[in-house]
């Protein structure tokens, strides 16, 4: 579909497209210098890192896996990673190609801002980021964080989600005299999975490097499990039977490549990346249907770009710019239901400018500008073929006064939807502000008490708008206030048995309001979707981690979550489940990862538990999900043989061969393993 764009956009976008390339480019980077206390450009021997690290002087503090925990983890992809974070509820519809959506502190998948490589996935279609679709293989940190990150320098769009996760892939760094890494990996395990990958680092120039990745995963989707269901009133088994899961089949590709240089007190970036995949749709065991006629075509790609560049010793600015294009088929052969043959095209254009200026050594004032263009469109009848611009702009500033660090930030959003030759929601202007704050009681101590309060929203999809028959245009941004209160201490690090240890507790309390929910409205009781959704959750974090090293080259690892929940629905007082808990948030949850490092051996013990919870909204018996829990062991062995290195890993996954639904009648896998070889030049 054509890009229509207005003449004042288009001057806009010339105008910053402008700006983004008159930056001059000069001599390479000679030393570490610090752009705003939390955010650092090291350079390393060959390149540049733009990662914004997690710190111990954020005023909040993010949860972060870095590379090597990754590595040892019993994690396939992102969202297996992320189920071991605190406050974290994952939806997982089974399997390797099962769709994968997190919520974050129960404010709804749509609050929470998936970032890769510094710019974020979206989707605006549904607004949710299947996080299945992105592999381990490429990441070396994934971190975080409520409300935001403790850092000012960033776009407008990283000040606006309610909750955020960052992706970040690893850059190259070569040793003396090396001009290029190689690493090929390969996967095989339950299931028929077979899951080859390749990455390459190459050194173009001293200023220049450039990485390649590739992947390709293949996996039958097939699993024993155990289908058992019993009478609510009188216990009796009604249905007990094993059998295999059907049609949950996945060929999938990720193909990515980037290339990073250093130009005089800067760097930049640009990454090219594509997914494509095939899969089945195993959907529910109900009514004795073991299989579904259900498949899903995705081909998403996006490329995008960086540029960084501090002007003087106190400026600094950042440009990125994204397109991305993601197709999707559905198509649904089910003859005992409405057969559906669809695909759906959606596109993006995303611009960023941001600056920071450092006052005083102790007070930053920071500003950015980002506007993005979405369209869509599908082979439906009907089909209203929307676009949105969607204007952010954000001011924010951070002040360090004594032992205590305050930062503050406001985001105007601008939102105008167009349809064809049907009714839009028009303009609309949201602000959201935020306040964080941070008291070091004690100059000799790491311990930190920190609260922040913050208002969020999140624009109406466009199948909130526009799906057909079901559709709403005069919906109502659903908006998200929080207010979180804790308290953190890190150890001073160590050579003696006690290497360092932390713990974090944090309390809050999450009001959603203008919940956009699906109604049964008119002749028929045909549904729409409407504004009448009132959501209180009060809430209580716990994070703690311990290093030890009990004799020389011993070390041990041991990290704790856990999370506790009450997210009510106050709807409406005449509703049959007022106050009660909304579906699929457990009131208790928890996770521990145990690690092992030993001359080259390298043991994982991973342990995740999620508490009773309802699957629907009201809250009786009849609705009630038992509690699940799982346990996955790792062994691996890395040997070194000149400059060659080679790694062996063997992976038990539900090593009690739990039977066990993340999503009511999506059952998950019982025992299964994984192995996995790599090769690093």
């Amino acid at each position: 579909m054509p890009v229509n764009l207005s003449f004042s956009h288009r001057r806009i976008l010339l105008l910053l497209s402008w700006l983004s390339f008159i930056l001059p480019a000069s001599a390479v980077v000679n030393k570490t210098e610090i752009i705003n206390k939390n955010d650092t450009v090291t350079d390393l021997e060959e390149i540049v890192v733009l990662a914004d690290a997690p710190s111990q002087d954020d005023i909040i503090s993010g949860q972060t896996l870095d590379g090597k925990t990754l590595e040892c983890m019993n994690a396939l992809n992102v969202a297996d990673a992320l189920r071991y974070f605190a406050g974290v509820q994952l939806k997982d519809y089974g399997g390797v190609g099962g769709i994968k959506t997190i919520n974050i502190r129960s404010m709804g998948t749509n609050h929470v801002g998936v970032f890769y490589d510094g710019i974020q996935l979206s989707n605006a279609q549904n607004g949710q980021v299947d996080l299945g679709q992105y592999s381990l293989d490429n990441i070396r940190e994934i971190s975080l964080y409520n409300g935001q990150k403790s850092q000012i320098f960033q776009s407008a769009k990283d000040f606006n989600s309610a909750g955020s996760i960052y992706l970040w892939t690893r850059h190259p760094q070569f040793e003396d005299g090396k001009s290029f890494n190689l690493r090929v990996k390969l996967k095989a395990g339950s299931s028929d999975l077979i899951n080859p990958s390749a990455l390459i680092d190459l050194k173009l120039s001293e200023k220049v490097a450039a990485t390649l990745s590739a992947e390709w995963l293949s996996s039958s989707g097939k699993y024993k499990f155990r289908y058992r269901r019993k009478a609510v009133m009188t216990d009796e088994i009604m249905y007990d039977t094993t059998a295999t899961r059907q049609n949950g089949d996945v060929r999938a590709t990720r193909l990515e490549g980037a290339l990073y240089g250093k130009i005089h007190r800067g760097s930049w970036m640009i990454k090219a990346y594509n997914y494509t995949s095939e899969r089945g749709v195993p959907g529910a065991i109900v009514n004795n249907v073991w299989r579904r006629g259900e498949r899903i075509w995705d081909n998403n790609s996006f490329i995008q770009g960086t540029f960084r560049k501090d002007f003087s010793d106190r400026y600094h600015a950042r440009a990125m710019m994204k397109y991305s294009y993601y197709l999707t088929k559905y198509v649904n052969k089910d003859t005992t239901v409405m057969m559906i043959d669809n695909v759906y095209r959606q596109k993006e254009l995303y611009f960023s400018t941001s600056h920071l200026y450092n006052i005083t050594d102790n007070w930053d004032v920071s500003g950015a500008y980002d506007v993005q263009w979405n369209t869509m469109d599908a082979d439906m009848y009907g089909f209203v073929y929307p676009t949105r611009w969607h204007n952010y702009i954000s001011v924010a500033s951070s002040l360090s006064v004594g032992r205590v660090k305050m930062q503050g930030s406001v985001v105007l959003n601008l939102v105008s939807d167009h349809t064809r030759d049907a009714e839009s929601p028009g303009n609309k202007t949201e602000w959201t502000p935020a306040f964080f704050i941070a008291y070091h009681p004690f100059r000799q101590h790491d311990l930190k008490l920190h609260g922040f309060a913050k208002r969020s929203f999140r624009m109406p999809t466009f199948n909130d708008l526009y799906y057909a028959e079901m559709g709403n245009s005069q919906l109502r941004p659903e908006l998200a206030t929080q207010y979180d209160v804790g308290i953190a201490y890190n150890s001073v690090p160590s050579t003696g048995f006690f290497t360092s240890w932390g713990v974090q507790v944090d309390g809050y309390r999450n009001f959603v309001k203008d919940k956009i929910v699906a109604y049964p409205k008119g002749a028929q009781f045909r549904w729409t979707m409407l504004n009448l959704g009132k959501v209180h959750v009060t809430g209580l974090d716990v994070q703690a981690s311990m290093m030890v090293q009990p004799v020389t080259n011993l070390m041990l690892t041991l990290r704790l979550q856990y999370t506790y929940q009450e997210a009510y629905d106050v709807t409406s007082p005449a509703d049959t489940y007022y106050r009660d808990q909304i579906p699929y948030i457990p009131w208790h949850s928890g996770s521990g990862i145990f690690q092992a490092d030993y001359r080259g051996w390298a043991f994982n013990c991973s342990f995740i538990y999620t508490g009773e919870r309802y699957n629907q909204q009201e809250n009786i018996v009849y609705n009630h999900t038992q509690p699940w829990y799982t346990t996955d062991l790792s062994l691996s062995k890395t040997f070194t043989i000149k400059n060659y290195t080679m790694r062996g890993q063997v992976e038990v996954n539900n090593v009690f061969s739990q039977d066990y639904d993340v999503i009511l009648n999506y059952p998950m896998p019982k025992r299964n393993y994984r192995f996995t070889l790599s090769f690093t030049i």
